[in-house]
């Protein structure tokens, strides 16, 4: 027998160390089945669970176990991403504390202290990801910096440098003044700032006391500026294109060039144009072959290439000096206060610097070709559609692709330099010594490039490099490529789009069929979660409170798609409850001798409603078989939990108490049979989503030699489990239950108190019905008799009608109508006065204006409820008029 209640601390552990250890997570490349693949996009090493992890880990089990029921040779191929900045940053740390630097160690040195960390730290996410519940390969677990993929990070490398796909160039990139090294988009955090607008004179070459004003709100970079742009159309400036001004402070003559960059509608329709130090001016600047001049240094302080005076000052300490200079000219129109983004380091927390450096580029636009081709003509799918037009977006403008980082943990860029500077790009030392020899026909010193890759380059490798790519493996040939990818819109870019085009490039095919963009997680206003605002919300914490399978339950019922999740903790509280519910049904199904039966043959029920919960069962398979297929989690969960709680639950076991309590035994021992057989059939459904507590309570109902849950077969059905005529006969009876419950609550009716009921003008077919399923509908709608009546109906009778039937209950003197009426009316005044303050709320412009749009929504929402509350209670006070 079960215990009372279920303990989900106990039973997770517990049941996720049996699946491991039983093998049941293993894909198996020599199989038979059918493959079905999903590559675990690595978490950092340094990472810690939070819930958007929670959302797409839990989606991916979900698809996994699924098809893993299905008869599927699954490989869910799990790893973790070095994380190149964030992890040198936590050692560094750890470093500082004790006084020492990266400096100090040396690189040899500082990365053994790094490969410690990641030995002794890094694995918790992992731990983390188990706890989830995740049944990934984990034997098959891979680093992006373990040798495998190392070597794979080698040889594309050096093969897209031959084909000239790779190449070094001078550009711009954001550059971290404070980490010292080129980081990615994905790495910047636009941050709105309260600056100031400086409006500033540049004096006409030989026109005396003529000027063009330009505005800027980095007066600091205005030292490399090497011209002004205005727009061609713009009459004002049409006579100055082809002209100089003087730049001030420095002295320099900058040429007036027209682009259509500058808009004449903005300021004063000219712009300043540093191409060194603004991603706009440098495109500007090469199109109108301006000079590119850098005025800072790796630690954003004015370089040599400035005045004199400047030289050696932190950029925010010259822009002061640069600001009163220009007022001492006379050259400072006006300063305006300015709201506008800076973009920021998102780990160092300083304003970062479009900075030109020499840095190594891959030629994106060639690899992006044939990776958008496969999704235009629908070799990879998106979904939901939508994010296609994003993907196109980013594809057909995509830039250079810088991917050299100045850091010292990654994969070091296989490169070395001759004394002249001559690059060889070689995977191993020797290979470049060989090539240097034929080069110079002498053996020569080599120095080693000293930036490692970016991140996203090996990430970029991961769904063919994990399964042995360059070799040729079984698993390569296997799984690859894979089914689905489930990931973020926010990385469809940086990782999505890369590992498209490298896998169309190495392997000649896409690395995945489908990719499903999941949303966000939001706290339940809305609001993106951050520490800042102290609306995190810990899945940890979350699933030591409610259980796994309730967190679960949640993501997936809210994942829908497009839609953001809006979390709360009342919402996984409530999906526990559901997890209550399918406890006690077990118990009480247990309780009453409902044994499964090895031999039980769902299509021979004779009792009609027996054979509806079978169909039932058949209906819900195929509703969460679609869902499913159709990466439409939230209608598989929302399916599973109307069957479970509703259908099961509230009507078949219901629909089974009196017939369990008839004495009738050939009855009785079919009744207990289906309720068995359907309750075993919940739990195969359920498992996906819910795995510990199905496989909890299928160890006690599935009987010996059952083996686990999470190795037998999907339920499947055919038409045949459907009885149409049996399930619009009980769909019937429910609802005429459901309209005397609700009937008898709109007019207080004590719940307890037994009515009578009455059949009026009824069909012979209804006068059967009502027959066949009297005790039930006694039993369940609390009725004292239920008679069929011919003429007039009694006083004080309350009519209720239902398709071709009329029924009435006869209250008088059950109800007190005068009591009833006063209750309703107080209650009506009081729905009133609500609505009337929402209403109010609403139309308050400064309140709208103000207030975040998830308050409003939901104030319109609360106004909604309302107004469907104050209907519901008018038409009581019209059904009372009968009495």
């Amino acid at each position: 027998m079960l215990e009372k209640t279920y303990c989900p601390d106990q039973v997770e552990a517990k049941q996720y160390a049996r699946w491991e250890k039983s093998g049941a997570f293993a894909a198996d490349p020599h199989s038979q089945a059918t493959p079905y693949t999903i590559m675990m996009p690595p978490p950092n090493v340094t990472g810690s669970l939070h819930m958007g992890h929670a959302l797409t880990f839990t989606l991916q089990d979900v698809l996994i176990r699924y098809k893993r029921m299905r008869g599927h040779d699954v490989l869910w191929q799990p790893g973790t991403d070095h994380a190149g900045i964030a992890t040198q940053m936590v050692v560094e740390r750890q470093l500082a504390e004790k006084g020492i630097s990266r400096h100090d160690l040396g690189r040899d040195k500082f990365l053994e202290s790094v490969w410690d960390w990641k030995e002794k730290s890094g694995g918790t996410i992992v731990k983390q990801l188990r706890h989830l519940g995740a049944s990934a390969d984990w034997p098959r677990e891979r680093f992006t910096m373990d040798e495998g993929l190392s070597a794979a990070v080698r040889k594309v490398f050096v093969q897209l440098h031959k084909e000239g796909l790779i190449y070094k160039d001078k550009r711009l990139v954001n550059w971290d003044p404070k980490l010292l090294t080129a980081i990615s988009d994905l790495e910047v955090q636009q941050n709105e700032v309260n600056g100031n607008l400086w409006h500033f004179r540049y004096p006409l070459e030989g026109q005396e006391g003529k000027y063009i004003v330009v505005a800027t709100t980095r007066p600091e970079t205005m030292l490399g500026d090497s011209g002004v742009a205005v727009h061609p159309e713009d009459e004002r400036y049409k006579d100055l294109i082809g002209k100089n001004v003087v730049l001030p402070i420095v002295g320099r003559l900058i040429p007036i060039v027209a682009d259509e960059y500058a808009d004449p509608e903005t300021g004063s329709g000219a712009v300043k144009i540093t191409p060194a130090h603004d991603f706009n001016d440098f495109e500007v600047g090469r199109r109108c072959n301006l000079e590119m001049i850098n005025v800072f240094d790796k630690h954003a302080r004015i370089n040599e290439n400035a005045p004199e005076a400047y030289q050696g000052l932190d950029r925010f300490e010259a822009r002061k000096k640069i600001v009163a200079e220009f007022e001492a000219l006379g050259l400072l129109e006006k300063i305006d206060d300015h709201l506008h983004t800076v973009p920021h380091g998102d780990r160092s927390g300083v304003p970062i610097e479009p900075w030109l450096t020499d840095q190594w580029y891959v030629d994106a636009a060639t690899l992006a070709k044939p990776a958008l081709e496969a999704v235009e003509t629908g070799k990879t799918q998106i979904v939901p559609k939508q994010w296609e037009n994003t993907y196109y977006e980013w594809m057909r403008n995509i830039q250079p692709w810088c991917v050299s980082r100045q850091l010292w943990w990654g994969h070091q860029i296989p490169a070395w330099y001759g004394p002249d500077g001559e690059i060889f790009v070689e995977e191993t030392e020797e290979e470049a010594q060989v090539a240097a020899l034929a080069q110079f026909g002498h053996a020569v010193e080599l120095t080693r490039d000293p930036d490692v890759l970016d991140t996203w380059f090996s990430s970029a490798l991961w769904p063919f490099s994990t399964i042995g790519w360059p070799e040729q493996t079984a698993e390569l040939k296997r799984y690859y490529p894979g089914d689905v990818l489930v990931t973020g819109f926010d990385i469809i870019f940086f990782w999505v789009a890369r590992m498209m085009m490298m896998g169309m490039h190495f392997m000649d095919d896409v690395p995945f069929k489908t990719v499903y963009i999941h949303a966000l997680v939001r706290d339940e206003n809305g609001q993106k979660m951050s520490k800042s605002k102290g609306n995190v919300i810990d899945p940890l914490e979350t699933i030591a409170e409610y259980s796994c399978d309730a967190l679960r339950f949640t993501l997936s019922a809210m994942a829908a798609p497009g839609r953001d999740i809006k979390l709360a903790s009342s919402r996984v509280e409530g999906y526990r409850n559901f997890g209550t519910k399918l406890w006690n049904a077990a118990r009480f199904s247990l309780m009453n001798g409902a044994v499964l039966d090895p031999n039980f043959d769902p299509l021979s029920c004779k009792q009609p409603v027996n054979r509806w919960i079978v169909g039932k069962v058949a209906a819900a398979t195929a509703a969460v078989d679609k869902a499913l297929d159709d990466y439409r989690f939230n209608d598989a969960a929302n399916a599973l939990y109307k069957f479970v709680w509703n259908e099961f639950c509230d009507w078949y076991l219901e629909f089974t108490k009196p017939v369990l309590a008839s004495g009738d035994s050939e009855t009785e021992k079919e009744t207990k049979a289906t309720i068995a057989w359907t309750l075993s059939q919940i739990l195969h459904l359920l498992h996906p989503i819910m795995p510990y507590i199905t496989e909890e309570l299928w160890e006690t109902i599935g009987g010996e030699g059952a083996g686990p849950l999470i190795s037998a077969a999907w339920p499947t059905f055919d038409e045949r489990y459907i009885d149409a005529a049996v399930e619009k006969e009980m769909d019937w009876v429910i609802r005429l239950i459901t309209d005397i419950r609700a009937t008898r609550a709109e007019l207080n009716t004590p719940p307890a108190l037994k009515a009578p009921l009455l059949l009026k003008d009824g069909t012979e077919e209804i006068k059967a019905r009502v027959e066949n399923y009297r005790d039930v509908i006694s039993w369940l709608a609390r009725l004292s008799s239920l008679d069929t009546i011919e003429g007039d109906l009694p006083k004080g009778a309350i009519q209720i009608v239902l398709d071709d039937a009329t029924f009435a209950l006869p209250l008088e003197g059950i109800v007190d109508v005068s009591q009833e009426k006063a209750r309703l009316s107080k209650e009506i005044e009081k729905t009133l006065l609500e609505i009337e303050k929402i209403n109010k709320k609403l139309a308050n412009e400064q309140f709208v204006s103000k207030a975040p749009e998830a308050v409003v929504k939901e104030q319109h929402s609360r106004r909604d409820d309302f107004q469907a509350t104050l209907n519901e209670l008018n038409a009581a006070v019209e059904r009372l008029a009968d009495l």
